[in-house]
């Protein structure tokens, strides 16, 4: 069990980041509900071309472990003054970085299209929504920051606050540009990653307003960050940007798998993959309150104390995800039902989805000991434990037992099941043995 005063101090962090995740979840719903109107050719482009943006913007959003962990480990030194010099650092550097990758991907987003899938039509619409969402990656990178930095000071509060401001303007943007609505241009998918786009500034921009009116106590905006500033959250941040990157880039991977089944399949991954997405969600607010929880005991030299926010926040964040994974296992084709009129791509779906509703209570281990490990500034090893069971070992099956074996969809997300659940067993041992004690932030 639990002590009452730990589990405030988890909710705390947690349940502002976990409102903000639930807005999230019905953006997410609302959007691919909205998308499916346009047919399964569209729902497909879309699903395929997000994780490519998704690849595009990791790097960037990898920034945000950095920041985290920095921060929260000076709030547990006692210095609180320089404690948003990462964050400074972390803008200045997102900022220079992310126009350039901008520019060049655009130029080449159809070859990248192209490449993944060979349906004309899914390249043609997946373009237009690619375009239109690349254009936000410095918003992604920037937002991503600022949600370490209040999280590892305990103001998730205005994380929340942001969340679901830009949900509300993402949700009635897309329905005026996807459908043409109020007099404007019926845009399609061009519609839905513009309306996307444009929250994320409004997001960046709501950021900046309440973390220079409440936190300059912490030297946010104050002055430059230093070098060895910079050179530290580097440090940190690039094995987290490295593991954001080739985690995005393995989904790609695994959209252009299933889609050498064919269209359903992938219109039936794209769906799967986003209810996935956000049924963790909750599961990724618990895992931040741990890694704020965790660097901050470790910056006041309270190893035993850290080891245990771990723990105890996994415990939590795993019997909290059961509210979300029991309708996926009671009311599969309900839930598929509202973004699939065809009755055999429900079908399709329908074992996978119940298998994702197993899988997340697994990943809740999963995610929160990640996001601990990489707290304490453990950010190289999680990226190698990510990599390897991504790559070296759930994509190379699933191309065996997909496209090569024919054994299908329940096949592919099976063995994605049981590969996280090998990764969560590799991340408790790592925790267990406590060398994240040793790192220096």
């Amino acid at each position: 069990m639990v002590s009452r005063d730990r589990s405030s101090q988890i909710f705390q962090i947690a349940l502002p980041i976990i409102g903000g995740m639930m807005s999230q979840n019905i953006l997410n719903l609302v959007d691919a509900g909205m998308v499916s109107q346009l047919g399964e050719a569209e729902l497909a482009a879309v699903g395929l071309a997000s994780f490519v943006n998704f690849v595009a913007a990791a790097v960037f959003m990898g920034f945000s472990s950095g920041v985290q962990a920095t921060v929260a480990r000076r709030i547990g030194e006692g210095k609180s003054s320089i404690a948003a010099n990462p964050l400074n650092g972390a803008l200045v550097l997102i900022f220079f970085a992310s126009i350039p990758t901008t520019i060049l991907l655009m130029n080449y987003s159809t070859e990248i299209l192209s490449f993944l899938n060979s349906d004309p039509r899914v390249v043609e619409e997946g373009v237009k929504y690619l375009d239109a969402r690349l254009i936000g990656i410095m918003a992604i990178g920037m937002n991503f920051s600022f949600r370490g930095y209040l999280s590892a000071i305990k103001l998730t509060k205005f994380y929340f606050k942001t969340i679901v401001t830009m949900h509300i303007i993402n949700i009635f943007l897309n329905y005026v540009l996807i459908f043409g609505n109020f007099g404007f241009p019926a845009l399609g998918t061009e519609g839905a990653g513009l309306g996307t786009t444009i929250s994320m500034y409004g997001g960046a921009i709501m950021y900046l307003w309440l973390t220079m009116k409440h936190t300059k106590q912490f030297g946010f905006g104050a002055h430059l960050p230093k070098l060895e500033t910079v050179k530290q959250l580097i440090k940190i941040s690039l094995p987290a940007s490295m593991q954001q990157l080739f985690f995005a880039l393995g989904f790609t991977l695994l959209f252009w798998i299933v889609g050498n089944i064919g269209t359903a399949e992938l219109a039936a991954a794209n769906i799967l993959t986003t209810l996935t997405l956000v049924a963790i969600l909750p599961s990724i607010g618990f895992g931040m309150s741990a890694a704020t929880l965790v660097g901050q005991a470790i910056g006041r030299k309270e190893i035993d104390d850290a080891y245990q926010w771990a723990w105890d926040t996994s415990k939590i964040a795993a019997t909290s995800i059961l509210l979300v994974s029991l309708p996926m296992l009671f009311f599969p084709e309900f839930i598929l039902s509202i973004f699939f009129k065809n009755q055999a791509t429900i079908e399709l779906a329908k074992l996978p989805l119940q298998l994702v509703g197993i899988a997340i209570v697994i990943d809740a281990y999963n995610l929160v000991l990640m996001s601990a490990l990489q707290g304490a500034g453990a950010t190289r090893i999680t990226m190698i434990v990510s990599i390897v069971c991504q790559w070296l070992i759930f994509l190379p099956l699933a191309w065996l037992i997909g496209p090569y074996l024919g054994l299908g969809l329940t096949a592919i997300w099976l063995t994605q099941g049981l590969y996280r659940l090998f990764q969560a067993f590799w991340f408790a041992s790592l925790w267990r043995k406590r060398d994240w004690a040793k790192i220096k932030v």
